[in-house]
């Protein structure tokens, strides 16, 4: 355990105490940034910041970083060019050594994370929570205890959620999906969805991998279970979304309770961040990029946490070799399996030199931004789309997990700003090197274009100042100042 500073509560500078908020991040990479970055957000806006990470995702991120896990604090930087910011950092077990493989074991790590979690957080709330009516507890909402901890330590409770309201909605209305036949039974209904309050029409294969699944007693669907049972006590939900890319479902769970559409969360500027939130090393991809021409790039990263099969693998490469496109490829290490590190075809190498860029992780906001970019194919994972959108850069979507297959409903149907490739376990070289010509050279790639040009607008004017995900936050600031008593 490690603690930066004495904990207490600050006070300010009218000698009442800085409502305290507690922060605890979920670990997953994709969790990981967007919570540390609303971390950093309070903490400006005059929150005194306690982020309690667990001490592997701190152990890998030091790694990754070059550093000395013991005693590193990753929110030095931010402070020092933020003197009054007021950060503390904290670290728990999640159940597990520190040095254990969570990708290749997943069903264990996901159990460690229902059972055992929560109890070194209740210990770290007993030390850190001083005053509990100027105490709040922000969680991840698949986190399956926040609820439950705050009632007991008499504290409010913010649900995170770091996907779109979307799948918040459909997940909170999950016994609607049950009710009706569309989820919970060996032969669920194929029918088009009408019923969940703010989503007009779904289509069964477009929700999240594990409503489409008839096997409902895995650890996720635990969890999941678990998380929205506690999700339906939040006292109020932040969402990392934009009101007016999801305006009838943010309309309906407002309805429910007090829900906050406060996104996108990036980094400061859409650069690299301050506070080091990356789980693998980074490569450094700006020379290879500077030298190539301006939209002739196409960028490709399944992200931090799901895998692809070796075939799929394959197939994709085929696609990408025969299409002629300059590419980078982000291949992660356990992208396929931590026992097969490296999975592309022989002479995949040999046949794209001087064309194609192969690394293992990279700062995907300095890829996406970079002038050579022209597509982006992705997994459709939700900080992924963000960027790309905030980029200006079309998707060509390759959903493999979880929310995945929803966020591409988002991008592909109702936004129009990507193409869709493949389908569940069944993609072929020829349509992803159809794919990728129409998105890098054809006509259908200068739509795209446009019509991400259109989102993008929307998404900056929404975190502008002035903007609806700026006037949220300050509504939701607001609100929780006076709940604990700083003001």
């Amino acid at each position: 355990m490690m603690a930066q500073k004495e904990i207490g509560i600050a006070a300010t500078s009218g000698g009442k105490a800085k409502p305290h908020a507690v922060v605890v991040v979920y670990p997953l990479q994709g969790h990981v940034i967007p919570v540390t970055h609303l971390a950093l957000r309070l903490a400006v806006r005059g929150f005194a910041v306690t982020v309690v990470n667990t001490e592997a995702v701190h152990h890998q991120t030091a790694r990754a970083l070059g550093v000395d896990p013991a005693g590193h604090d990753f929110f030095d930087g931010a402070r020092a060019s933020v003197p009054e910011m007021d950060v503390r950092y904290e670290l728990v077990s999640d159940g597990l050594p520190v040095g254990f493989d969570r990708s290749l074991h997943h069903d264990e790590f996901m159990g460690s994370l229902l059972h055992a979690l929560s109890g070194h957080v209740e210990e770290l709330l007993g030390r850190v929570v001083v005053d509990p009516a100027a105490t709040c507890l922000v969680a991840d909402t698949f986190f399956v205890w926040p609820a439950t901890l705050a009632r007991k330590f008499g504290i409010a409770y913010v649900s995170f959620w770091t996907e779109p309201a979307l799948i918040f909605n459909l997940y909170y209305h999950v016994h609607l999906l049950t009710n009706n036949g569309h989820f919970g039974c060996n032969e669920p209904r194929k029918d088009t969805i009408m019923y969940i309050p703010g989503v007009p029409a779904i289509e069964p294969h477009e929700l999240m991998s594990y409503l489409q699944e008839t096997d409902t007693t895995s650890v996720v669907h635990r969890i999941i279970f678990k998380a929205f049972d506690e999700a339906r006590r939040a006292d109020y939900v932040l969402c990392n979304t934009v009101e007016e890319l999801e305006p009838s479902t943010i309309a309906a769970l407002r309805a429910e309770k007090p829900f906050y559409a406060v996104g996108p969360i990036f980094p400061a500027g859409f650069a690299r961040s301050a506070v080091a939130t990356s789980m693998w090393a980074e490569s450094d991809c700006s020379q290879w990029l500077d030298a190539q021409p301006p939209g002739s790039v196409l960028y490709i990263s399944f992200g931090s946490y799901a895998h692809v099969t070796r075939q799929e693998l394959h197939e994709i490469a085929g696609g990408v070799l025969a299409s002629g496109a300059r590419f980078l490829w982000v291949m992660r290490p356990d992208i396929v399996s931590s026992d097969d590190p490296d999975p592309l075809p022989e002479g995949f190498a040999e046949a794209s030199a001087g064309r194609g860029l192969v690394v293992p992780w990279c700062c995907q906001v300095e890829v996406l931004s970079h002038a050579a970019l022209g597509g982006f194919l992705t997994h459709c994972g939700w900080n992924s789309v963000l960027e790309s959108v905030w980029s200006g850069v079309p998707m060509l979507c390759f959903p493999l997990l979880t929310d995945q297959f929803t966020n591409r409903r988002l991008v592909v149907r109702e936004w129009r700003v990507g193409v869709p490739i493949g389908d569940r376990g069944a993609v072929f070289a020829d349509e992803v090197r159809a794919r990728i010509e129409g998105v890098m050279s054809g006509k259908e790639g200068e739509e795209l274009r446009e019509a991400v040009e259109k989102v993008r607008t929307t998404l900056k004017a929404a975190a502008a100042q002035g903007g609806s995900s700026q006037r949220s936050f300050d509504e939701f600031v607001d609100e929780l100042t006076r709940r604990c008593g700083g003001c």
